[in-house]
């Protein structure tokens, strides 16, 4: 044996992806949305090979996955592990409440071949860090000998991890919830390019800093990352940035729950904004989600605009005040609304809102009629609706769990998109239903217009936000998935369905997949020409410049109005 020869220690990193209701992982040929969990656990391990972390005679063999765009080589991995004596970890990152399921029917094969298997993300972290005991699927997960992950893996606990698996000795819990780990010179997120050329467009991502100061009931982060927030270096993120520029990506999502409150958010704006107008990278731009107050930052969104932002996510969550109050929404305040939307629309940026459909005083009524008042009161480009969920890791789940209230045990519905628990005004079909209907409700052909239209009048560039339009409308008309879960050209594995799932008859199967996809693909292009023409005959429209409405006049004409409509909505 040749003694120059090194030892290979196998890394497998797999982000799964969930069941639909029928049963089959949602994955596409081209995914949309990248995992930062991913790409910073990705980077952890590529420093831990650097650096021989498991010593000189060790290499690092490491395979990242993202099953939203592809199937996960299940057979190949175990042949690697049998082949190199088991030596190695497949490690599930970032799973979420709904991704569990799947994830553990994965496991289950590798499980059957004694591969050693970890897994970590939100639903642990979540669970560990509300609950006072395991759960059962957490105790399952133990017993089964998974070893779970709680918190965030930056100064050596991920290596801790590989060094106990590399002497085949796994801990049953990692849980560092306790200590959260500095940023400040850790390896920047980087996604692997095996990856990322499976997105739509390619895009990178990246956290520039960790946790929350608000108190949201509803909110996991708050519980995970914590209400202190933790920052990256300025220099860290322009290296990572030119490092992916080199790959040919210049388009960036920045994951942070809520860039406005980092600390080095204008240092960060200095350095893309010194790229975008002196270094020739005019092309870099990205997507951030920021708080409702964000536009009081003195300078915030004029800096955003220059340094390449041209979408933000902001958690509007309700316009009913009684709903605000009622998760500890506090910052959030309806007659501050128009003026904030106003502010992002002159730095023309599409602005993004999420709303929840489901808190205490919703109803059915009360829900159509504050989407009419956020039509013509609010100058918010697109709206993507929720259902209110108590996600494992949240103050909501950990109160309902404490008091016994009844929540679906089918963790794999816990998606944002199904009803878990009963609602005190609305029975569960009522809740589904207006939650399938709020998206038409918005996105009505006469508001489509009146959002074009907008944008025409001196907001975000018109065919931007009919693209946006396009995808996050068309993807749940059509494809039936959440935005936030799209992609190009599903895909759908007859063998892969969920246990307990019969699996289909290949007649029956193939010439029903050949007609869905048709169905599918067809009237979603069709949608875009029909947005297309839409634009086009606005941009022919000789008083486009002039157009306004109600939401366009600035609130110091309008917050009578406003007030007017809280009063309404909230009765």
């Amino acid at each position: 044996m040749n003694n120059n020869t090194k030892t290979e220690f196998f890394v497998e990193l797999i982000k799964p992806s969930h069941y639909d209701d029928d049963g089959y992982v949602i994955q596409w040929r081209k995914s949309w949305i990248p995992s930062n969990t991913l790409a910073c656990v990705n980077a952890l391990t590529k420093d831990a090979a650097d650096r021989n972390a498991l010593g000189d005679h060790v290499e690092f063999v490491i395979n990242a996955y993202d099953e939203m765009n592809i199937v996960i080589p299940v057979a190949d991995i175990i042949r690697r592990f049998k082949n190199n004596s088991g030596r190695g970890i497949v490690f599930f990152v970032g799973v979420q409440s709904n991704q569990f399921p799947r994830a553990m029917d994965i496991i289950k094969q590798f499980r059957d071949e004694n591969i050693q298997v970890a897994i970590g993300g939100f639903h642990v972290s979540g669970s560990i860090s509300m609950l006072p005991q395991l759960p059962n699927e957490l105790k399952e997960a133990t017993e089964s000998g998974i070893a779970l992950f709680a918190g965030e893996a930056e100064e050596g606990r991920l290596v801790e991890v590989f060094k106990d698996a590399y002497q085949a000795t796994l801990k049953p819990i990692y849980n560092h919830l306790d200590n959260l780990p500095g940023l400040e010179g850790e390896p920047m997120p980087i996604m692997p390019t095996s990856v990322s050329e499976r997105f739509v467009s390619k895009i990178g991502s990246f956290d520039a800093g960790r946790g929350c100061s608000f108190l949201c009931s509803f909110c996991t982060v708050i519980n995970v990352q914590g209400r202190k927030s933790r920052y990256r270096n300025p220099d860290d993120v322009e290296k990572m940035i030119r490092s992916n520029i080199s790959n040919g990506i210049n388009d960036f999502f920045l994951t942070d729950d809520n860039f406005a409150r980092n600390k080095n958010w204008e240092a960060i704006f200095d350095r893309l904004i010194n790229l975008r107008e002196n270094q020739g990278f005019k092309h870099v731009k990205f997507t951030m989600q920021i708080d409702s107050l964000a536009h009081k930052i003195k300078g915030f969104v004029s800096m955003a605009a220059r340094a390449g932002c041209r979408r933000v996510f902001i958690g509007l969550e309700s316009i009913n005040p009684d709903n605000l109050q009622a998760v500890n929404k506090r910052q959030n305040k309806i007659t501050e609304y128009r003026k904030m939307f106003q502010a992002w629309r002159d730095a023309r940026v599409v602005t993004v809102a999420g709303y929840i459909l489901g808190f205490p005083a919703d109803t059915p009524e009360k829900i159509e009629q504050s989407i009419k008042t956020i039509q013509q009161e609010l100058p918010v480009d697109l709206l993507e609706f929720f259902c209110l969920t108590p996600l494992p890791g949240s103050e909501d789940h950990k109160n309902n769990h404490l008091k016994g209230v009844w929540m679906d045990p089918d963790l794999n519905k816990y998606d944002l998109e199904h009803i878990t628990v009963s609602h005190s005004q609305m029975s569960s079909e009522e809740w589904e239903q207006i939650y399938r209907r709020a998206w038409d409700l918005y996105y009505s052909p006469e508001h489509i217009k009146t959002l074009i239209r907008r944008a025409a009048a001196g907001g975000p560039n018109p065919s931007r936000v009919m693209l946006h339009i396009h995808q996050f409308h068309g993807t749940i008309k059509y494809q039936n998935v959440h935005p936030l879960q799209g992609g190009f050209l599903r895909r759908k594995i007859r063998t892969q369905r969920r246990p307990g799932m019969p699996e289909e008859n290949p007649i029956t199967f193939y010439p029903r997949r050949v007609w869905e996809t048709v169905r599918g693909l067809v009237p979603f292009a069709l949608y875009y020409f029909k947005l297309r023409s839409i634009r086009k005959k606005i941009k022919r429209e000789p008083e486009r410049r002039s157009y306004t409405d109600k939401a366009l006049i600035p609130v110091k004409d309008t917050e009578d109005i406003l007030l007017e409509n809280e009063s309404v909505i909230s009765q």
